[in-house]
């Protein structure tokens, strides 16, 4: 959090001030990795330049790399090592691949930089990716839980009041991952909402455990739901997905594809599902 100075103007005047505000960072991220003959050694590539909230940068990086399916879990990536810049917010991760993951470069081409509002910002090609572990497990909850209608109606406020950035600042999105029981298991915040999932996703690599590893989570986000969040979602395994916001046609139409249950308009005792 940084703090800014402001001037508060209501019907009764002006007065100067100063507020918290959520932190937006430029992060370099880079990937070494060993290509193969005819060009043998090892290359760097450049995935670009993500805006994002300082913080569980490691987990950010396993967790885009995951996502991109440049790594299927966390011994991929031999080591991680981040740089900050002077001003202490701005940085660059090198992630140092393990010599047996062959990466796609093609497929991971970006230019620019990548916003908040958008994970795919830059990308030169995209398609829809599920993964197969998606569809092989069929995590459809509400077979699973006796009471699904009445936990998907908790779950929003339960991620919200972990919140606790937000709480201060106002200026972040969340994603948190729950179990069957409806208990928050883990939970991310980050000015851009997909990398609050990669955080998550990462932050479930690095711990270890089952993969893919949301395959028994509930993923909740506190915004919409766009065809990146869907994708992120797919290939980390998750089962249901449940966003305050609204849906995107592409995120409907992914979700159905990986066989997510997308949830949205989760908030007032109602939502809606969509396939």
């Amino acid at each position: 959090m940084s703090i800014a100075p402001l001037v508060r103007v209501t019907p009764d005047g002006s007065r100067t001030d100063q507020d918290l505000v959520a932190v937006e960072a430029p992060l370099t991220i880079e990937v070494l990795h060993q290509s193969n003959p005819p060009e043998p050694g090892p290359h760097l590539l450049p995935l670009g330049v993500f805006m994002r909230t300082p913080g569980d940068d490691e987990a950010l990086g396993m967790g885009l790399l995951y996502a991109e399916g440049v790594v299927r879990r966390a011994a991929d990536v031999r080591s991680m090592e981040l740089t900050m810049d002077s001003d202490g917010v701005s940085g660059t991760l090198r992630a140092t691949l393990a010599p047996d993951v062959v990466v796609d470069t093609a497929a991971l081409a970006r230019s620019g930089a990548s916003s908040t509002a958008c994970g795919l910002c830059g990308r030169l090609s995209f398609g829809v990716r599920p993964a197969t572990a998606v569809a092989n497990i069929g995590n459809q909850f509400d077979e699973l839980i006796p009471d699904f209608t009445n936990l998907i109606f908790q779950l929003p406020d339960r991620l919200r009041d972990a919140q606790a950035v937000f709480a201060k600042t106002g200026g972040l999105h969340a994603a948190g991952f729950f179990d069957r029981a409806g208990r928050l298991v883990d939970i991310a915040e980050d000015v851009g909402r997909h990398n609050a999932v990669d955080k998550l996703v990462g932050r479930a690599l690095i711990a270890g455990g089952p993969l893919p590893p949301a395959r028994d989570r509930i993923l909740v986000v506190s915004g919409r739901a766009a065809y990146e969040i869907i994708q992120k979602a797919a290939m980390a395994g998750v089962g249901t997905l449940v966003a305050v916001g609204a849906p995107t046609s592409l995120a409907v139409q992914a979700a159905r594809e990986a066989g997510i249950t997308l949830i949205g308009f989760a908030k007032d005792k109602s939502y809606n599902i969509y396939g």
